[in-house]
């Protein structure tokens, strides 16, 4: 495997020392990745701030431009991508075909939109004239479960909008990202885009520093406390996508044949490593017995393996640290709840886990109050659809959540109800560049994608004129 490297102001570097990256499937070093220190990362931030007079003096349609390169390298490279990210992160190849499709819509998406002067009032007096304005340095702090999505999120609203970045991957899947900032190199100005990796150690000190102007953050809520109180000082612009523990209601009236496979890929989905996930689901009285039979039968024929093999339907988890907080909810599991299927650990290197059903489960139990982040996932019986409203929206949490009916109607008006950024009718995850997402309570801050995220990387600034 080709070495990796930092960029810094449009150079590759090596960094002040090395990172193992471990492939969870095997347990073994896949790669080393570059690892920089307080003074590389001080030297990113210069090199952004430096570049952002030039970069945000371009039309928007030159960015826009730049963005559509962008897209094209990695379409071209996209096989290289999609089994590095399998490597690092062990996603199915199906499913990082997905992540980096998606990523590449995502860009061109962006280089569509236009931030031009909008009139606001314009009568024989006054004339009014709103203006998008970049806001500088942006640092985009990028999680482990989806890592060239959610950095890419981050970065084609930022430059479009005429702000230079500083991206951070989790340290435990860099190696995308350092790919990327390759890429990124190649087409885009120096220092427009710069790439550094921690080892969770400069987080504070990117966030806090005085010439970021944003940070946009995607991770746990417990991070994003962090984050946010780091930012506090400065009163910098933040975009926070955070945890979620979504429900999933199941209404009477469905087929839990044709309901049940649904619901395991919104519960499975990434080995369970994904904030929008189901992490709960509501199931009423009268068909709760035969939808935990087929969500336990299906469970059961799910293929876990190596997500590089042909048939793998789930992968490991991504890391160790992760691979023991679920071996945790396995164990809370088994002592508050019935295991239908799963709730074992594989006999073998990896970080694997079988996808676990469980019911007869109470609603103060670990695994139903707590963001598991992982393959396992309670099912929940209720009588009265207001009841489970209710305890559908009794957490902290409000990122999403899925409705499952026939009866549309009925469904919407549940739907109305749910506390959440986002709630799903009978689909999971149809996510579009043009619809914006965003979360509620403790799960988030401000919105991403479309037109809306992408004036959340701009000042608004209005212009009052007297005729």
């Amino acid at each position: 495997m080709r070495e990796f490297n930092l960029l810094i102001n449009g150079q590759l570097v090596s960094g002040a020392a090395r990172l193992n990256v471990i492939n969870p499937a095997t347990e073994e070093v896949l790669a080393q990745a570059p690892r920089a220190d307080l003074a590389q990362l001080n030297e990113a931030i210069a090199a952004a701030k430096a570049v952002f007079p030039a970069w945000s003096a371009k039309p928007v349609h030159e960015r826009g431009a730049l963005l559509v390169k962008l897209a094209d390298a990695l379409e071209a490279r996209k096989d290289e991508f999609v089994r590095l990210l399998t490597l690092e992160q062990g996603k199915p190849l199906s499913e990082a075909l997905w992540e980096i499709e998606f990523t590449i819509e995502i860009i061109r998406h962006h280089a569509t939109l236009d931030l031009s002067d909008k009139v606001l009032r314009e009568d024989a007096s006054h004339k009014i004239v709103r203006q998008n304005m970049p806001l500088g340095v942006v640092a985009a702090i990028v999680p482990w479960n989806f890592p060239v999505l959610l950095l890419v999120i981050k970065l084609a609203p930022a430059l479009l909008a005429g702000d230079t970045l500083i991206a951070k991957p989790a340290p435990t899947t860099p190696l995308t990202t350092l790919r990327f900032g390759e890429i990124c190199g190649e087409i885009l100005p120096p220092g427009v885009v710069n790439v550094i990796v921690d080892n969770n150690d400069l987080g504070d000190a990117l966030s806090s520093h005085a010439d970021v102007a944003k940070v946009a953050f995607t991770g746990s809520t417990a991070t994003g406390k962090k984050v946010m109180s780091g930012v506090a000082g400065s009163l910098k612009r933040l975009t926070l996508e955070l945890g979620g523990n979504d429900a999933a209601i199941v209404l009477d009236d469905v087929d839990p044949i044709e309901v049940a496979p649904k619901l395991l890929n919104a519960s499975m989905m990434n080995a369970g490593q994904i904030c929008l996930g189901a992490k709960r689901i509501y199931v009423h009285e009268s068909q709760y017995g035969q939808i935990c039979e087929e969500l336990g039968r299906l469970a059961s024929e799910c293929v876990v393996d190596d997500g590089l093999k042909q048939g793998t339907q789930m992968g490991p988890l991504q890391n160790k640290a992760q691979f023991e907080k679920v071996k945790g909810f396995l164990e809370d599991a088994k002592q508050n709840g019935k295991i239908v299927a799963g709730g074992e650990v594989l006999n073998r290197k990896g970080y694997f886990i079988r996808p676990t059903i469980v019911r007869d489960i109470a609603d103060d139990a670990r695994l139903v109050r707590e963001e598991q982040f992982g393959p396992i996932v309670p099912i929940l019986q209720y009588s009265d659809i207001e009841d489970a409203i209710a305890r559908a929206n009794n957490s902290d949490y409000g990122l999403g959540g899925t409705i499952w009916a026939k009866d549309l109607d009925r469904a919407f008006e549940v739907a109305t109800k749910i506390e959440t950024g986002i709630v799903w009718i009978n689909t999971f995850l149809d996510v579009s560049p043009d619809i914006a997402i965003g979360g509620a309570k403790q799960s988030g801050i401000g919105s991403q994608l479309c037109r809306e995220g992408l004036e959340a990387f701009t000042q608004s600034k209005i212009i009052n004129m007297a005729k």
